[in-house]
């Protein structure tokens, strides 16, 4: 009873609002007492609604109270906490129903802080204090609370399980070690904690790795997409300016043709008139003499005939119908055809380029997967030929330069800066950006089937002229017997069934170069992952013997 007592001390003697003991008490007109702070802060909130309540009964005060401290109940409050007494909790310290309860707590029981593994109990900060002070409590093994303690209890033989059968893969305790789990490989579970906290540590860090692997790769696609949304920002900001220029132009062309065809019309009309003048003063003489020659013939007097016939017979000399040069109503129409071809050679130079800046070659974001048939690489299949002005001297190009022979003798070239002076070699004329994809067929001796950059030197023996030996061309060299890639002066064997035809496919923007051995199936030797800067040409390089053949296939 004299517990209860205190209780009801304690509340009585508490604020509302803050929960606390009451600190500077006033009362309102309703009689309940708050920390003036505390009523204050909650009228202020109420201030903008002219009507100030008592967070307790409700009841409404119009105006606002004016509140005084209550002396007397601030002289108790102090004498009682001087003898004792001490704040309630608070609601918040009390256990929810999602909380972990004090076990020992009676009554409205405080939230546990720890549980005992040992005890299989939980404790609030109160009753936690006996394992921080007894000596054989402090050994106990304390966790954060939990509400499945009881889970570490043998259904069984209602013992703590502090041993693990690993042959069942089952916490057990003591007994059941020794009955039912007798001869399996059994350990305490600590030792068995231990195990799996190694193997945790290393499956964390194995994640971890795998997170920052991936957090590089998003990082690599972000730039890619910023790298796209630039160059696409930009492209679109080119194109209008470039579109903007030819219709200009265009309206430049339209003016001057227009100015052109009014001052030829302007000349032509005043030429036609001045000529029109002209024949119409020579009719109006005409007329007139012949109406004089008129009235002459009728004359009965044959003297005075014969007088003025003379005089009236002769004409001035006419206007020569030669030089009224009449064009032809279709004159201006020659302007108009003119035009029309102009315009048919427009459509027809952007309907070929256009293809460079279609949908189908200007992959903005994510490459189409590389094809798995044959017949899917044919559909990105190009043309190709050798350009005879890059052929070393000893290589004779044949079959409208698709084809390329190791002779002994050099041919009849004429000296070029881009002739390739000590490797045989030959590059070929297209450029190659998008998706491309083409076959050589091979006979003889060694071929090296590659790309190269425009740049790549022509000139002397070093490293930078010959196809693989540099960062300017990846190059596959097929031997009779064997295949190795070439890049950068590094030499990969590469393994994969020997064939005559080697099938190259070539994604420009996803940086994908594909080597594959041709026959009756199509077999991948080798593929390269990288980022291409520049277009690229194809390139053959042929070995000895004399006789060695490398040919551009026509693929159907």
């Amino acid at each position: 009873m004299a517990q209860k007592g205190v209780q009801l001390d304690r509340e009585t003697f508490s604020c509302s609002i803050c929960l606390d003991l009451l600190k500077d008490p006033v009362a309102t007109p309703c009689g309940h007492s708050y920390c003036m702070k505390c009523i204050k802060a909650h009228w202020d909130k109420e201030d903008k609604k002219k009507i100030h309540s008592c967070p307790q009964c409700r009841q409404s005060f119009t105006p606002r109270p004016v509140l005084l401290k209550n002396t007397m109940l601030a002289a108790l409050v102090e004498e009682l906490k001087k003898t004792g007494l001490q704040a309630a909790p608070a609601d918040h310290c009390y256990a929810g129903a999602e909380d972990v309860a004090c076990d020992v707590c009676t009554g409205r029981k405080l939230r546990a802080c720890k549980s005992c593994l040992q005890c299989l109990a939980s404790y609030c900060d109160k009753h936690l204090q006996r394992h921080y002070d007894v000596a054989q409590l402090k050994k106990h093994k304390l966790v954060e609370p939990s509400m499945k303690l009881q889970e570490n209890i043998c259904s069984r033989h209602d013992e703590v399980m502090k041993m693990f059968c690993r042959t069942d893969q089952q916490c057990i305790c003591y007994l059941c070690s020794v009955d039912e789990h007798k001869g399996h490989d059994t350990v305490s579970a600590a030792e068995e904690r231990t195990k799996r906290q190694r193997e945790l540590e290393g499956s964390r860090l194995n994640i971890q790795q795998r997170i920052q692997d991936r957090e590089k790769e998003v990082k690599l696609l972000q730039q890619e997409v910023e790298a796209v949304n630039g160059s696409a920002d930009k492209a679109v900001e080119d194109s209008e300016k470039m579109f903007t220029e030819l219709i200009r132009l265009m309206a430049k062309r339209s003016s001057d043709v227009k100015q052109q065809v009014r001052s030829q019309q302007k000349r032509e009309v005043s030429r036609v008139k001045e000529l029109q003048e002209k024949l119409e003063q020579e009719m109006a003489e005409l007329k007139r003499r012949d109406a004089e020659l008129k009235l002459l013939s009728h004359t009965e007097d044959h003297n005075q005939f014969l007088l003025s016939y003379p005089s009236l017979s002769a004409l001035s000399e006419p206007t020569h119908s030669s030089s009224i040069n009449i064009r032809p109503l279709s004159y201006f129409e020659d302007v108009t055809a003119a035009l029309s071809a102009v315009r048919d050679k427009l459509q027809d130079v952007l309907r070929e380029e256009w293809t460079n800046v279609s949908p189908t070659e200007v992959d903005v974001l994510l490459s189409a997967a590389e094809p798995t048939t044959r017949a899917g690489f044919f559909k990105y299949s190009k043309e190709i030929t050798l350009d005879p002005n890059t052929a070393f001297t000893q290589l004779l190009l044949s079959e409208g330069s698709r084809k390329a022979t190791r002779m002994g003798q050099r041919q009849s070239y004429s000296s070029r800066p881009d002739r390739f002076t000590d490797y045989p070699q030959v590059l070929s004329r297209e450029s190659l950006t998008g998706r491309c994809y083409w076959e050589v067929e091979r006979k003889g001796g060694t071929v090296s089937v590659a790309v190269t950059y425009k740049n790549i030197s022509r000139a002397g023996i070093g490293g930078e002229c010959g196809f693989g030996n540099n960062d300017k061309s990846w190059s596959l060299e097929c031997n009779q017997n064997s295949y190795s890639f070439r890049y950068n002066n590094i030499n990969t064997p590469v393994s994969g069934p020997q064939s005559s035809r080697v099938g190259v496919y070539l994604d420009h923007r996803a940086g994908i170069l594909s080597f594959y051995s041709i026959s009756e199936t199509m077999t991948l030797l080798h593929r390269v992952q990288t980022t291409f800067t520049q277009p690229l040409h194809a390139g053959v390089r042929l070995y000895y013997p004399h006789g060695t053949t490398a040919e551009l296939c026509k693929l159907k």
